[in-house]
C-alpha cells in the first residue's frame, strides 16, 4: 500500500529492547484539505534509518504493509490492534508535475507499397 502527504513530525529512534527498535512517523494526509487526517506509520529494525533524510514539511511518498494482532487483557477482553509498517519512503518534489507516462511511437501499419490486400473489408 502507499500514500501521499507531508511529513508532520519524526519520532526519535526507541530501543524496545536489546533486539528490537522501531521509530514513528506522522503523516498528514489530506484527501479533502479542510480536514487533514494525520496518520501514524512505525519503521521497524534497521527501517529505522529510512526516516533520518526526513523532516517537518517534507512531501513523502510511504509504502507500507497493513499488519493487524489480537490483545487479550486480564480480563479476558480481547482487542485488536492495526499498524501500519513502513518498508520503503521516498520524497516528493514539491509543485513537481505529474509524470507523463512514455509511449512509443506509432507504427504504420498500412501495407508496403506494392502489397496486395487480400481482407476483404
Amino acid at each position: 500500500m502507499e500514500i501521499k502527504g507531508k511529513v508532520h513530525e519524526v519520532g526519535a529512534t526507541q530501543q524496545v529492547s536489546e533486539t528490537f527498535k522501531k521509530r514513528d512517523l506522522i503523516v498528514e494526509y489530506a484527501e479533502n484539505p479542510t480536514y487533514p487526517e494525520y496518520i501514524r506509520f512505525e519503521a521497524l529494525q534497521d527501517k529505522t534509518a529510512l526516516l533520518d533524510t526526513f523532516k517537518a514539511g517534507d512531501e513523502v511518498e510511504v509504502f507500507f504493509n497493513l499488519r493487524g494482532r489480537p490483545w487479550t487483557d486480564k480480563t479476558g477482553k480481547t482487542s485488536y490492534f492495526n499498524s501500519l509498517v513502513i518498508w520503503r519512503i521516498n520524497a516528493v518534489a514539491a509543485g513537481a508535475p505529474a509524470a507523463t507516462p512514455a509511449y512509443a511511437a506509432p507504427v504504420d501499419v498500412s501495407n508496403a507499397p506494392g502489397e496486395d490486400d487480400d481482407l476483404p473489408f
